[in-house]
């Protein structure tokens, strides 16, 4: 049973940093490539950012290029996402997402397992 668990969600001011975190168990991690993906109220899942098997090859959404950056730690079963300059429009829920194949994706629907889910707030 594959299980990812995020942490480090909170409120945090316009312009600020926050880090989020995703551990997974019950699975061989390296075999994951890795995502991010938020969903804002009222809106649907959008694509944050992914990471392939080997952590050699990220993807980024527009929206958060050159302010966020995705990393793994394949020995602690960890991906995590450094937030940086946040903005308003990032407040959202952030949930990681892994898929059993090599090379990142964007599309929610090419990921096998979900976490819950971090609530992050970001105040103008």
């Amino acid at each position: 049973q594959v299980q990812l668990v995020e942490s480090g969600g909170g409120l945090v001011q316009a312009g600020g940093s926050l880090r989020l975190s995703c551990k997974a168990s019950g699975v061989m991690f390296s075999i994951f490539s890795l995502g991010w993906f938020r969903q804002a109220p009222g809106k649907e899942r959008e694509f944050v950012a992914a990471i392939s098997r080997s952590g050699l090859s990220k993807v980024y959404a527009d929206s958060v290029k050159g302010r966020f950056t995705i990393s793994r730690d394949n020995a602690k079963n960890t991906v995590s996402l450094h937030m940086n300059s946040v903005k308003p429009e990032d407040t959202a829920v952030y949930s990681c997402a892994a898929r059993r194949l090599l090379a990142t994706s964007s599309s929610q629907y090419e990921y096998d397992y979900w976490g819950q889910g971090t609530q992050v707030t970001v105040s103008s």
